[in-house]
């Protein structure tokens, strides 16, 4: 044989094996067994029965607490609670207050037994004109919920009477020394009035104070020294 049919046996050679790889490699893909069920991810070409997507169930809300905004004067914890009852059983109640003055802050709280009715209420109440204000509710997650939040919301606030306060201040008993340093205090005031008069041009006679030289005995407190 000559070096030219040498070569073109080996070429025919390579082209008999390479055919018959690739016959055994398509021979086995194409092999499945009979008993075998088809995988999460196979769907059969012919229009088999397709996979069915799992049910999802919504989840359920279990906020009971609602915010309300711009509440308008008068509308505190009796009158929320009496209105927000046509919704459902109300559990409690909260107006924000000042902790000096006890007036409202104009923003509460409200809960309620059952979270679909705080749905509810929020949903209906929310932009609602009441007494010339624009209510703002909105539900509050359980996880944004303070601890605190519910804290001494049973207990009446009572406003801190200021006038007494100041009525005791000023009729307290007083010794000596401090009597003398308050009617100081007031002959000094009383002369920066009668300058203030002097300097804009107007011609009065400030009337003379009175107990401005001894105090009355009875708010003296003297020393048993």
């Amino acid at each position: 044989m000559g070096a030219k049919a040498k070569k073109a046996l080996k070429k025919n050679m390579k082209k008999i094996t390479a055919s018959a790889a690739s016959s055994s490699t398509s021979s086995k893909l194409a092999v499945v067994p009979q008993n075998a069920k088809p995988s999460a991810d196979f769907l059969p070409l012919g229009g088999g029965p397709a996979r069915k997507a799992p049910v999802t169930k919504p989840l359920e809300s279990k906020a009971t607490v609602l915010y309300i905004g711009r509440l308008p004067h008068g509308f505190y914890e009796t009158e929320i609670e009496g209105f927000f009852t046509q919704f459902g059983t109300v559990k409690r109640v909260r107006v924000a207050r000042n902790k000096k003055t006890g007036k409202s802050k104009h923003f509460g709280f409200i809960q309620f037994e059952d979270p679909e009715v705080a749905e509810i209420a929020a949903g209906a109440m929310n932009d609602y004109l009441l007494l010339e204000h624009m209510l703002q509710v909105r539900v509050i997650p359980p996880e944004d919920v303070k601890p605190n939040l519910w804290k001494g919301f049973k207990c009446q606030y009572k406003p801190v009477d200021w006038v007494q306060i100041e009525r005791k201040q000023h009729n307290k008993e007083r010794t000596l020394e401090e009597h003398r340093k308050m009617l100081h205090k007031v002959v000094k005031r009383d002369q920066k009035r009668r300058k203030r008069i002097e300097a804009a041009g107007i011609e009065y006679q400030c009337p003379e104070l009175v107990g401005n030289t001894q105090p009355l005995p009875k708010k003296i407190k003297f020393s048993e020294d």
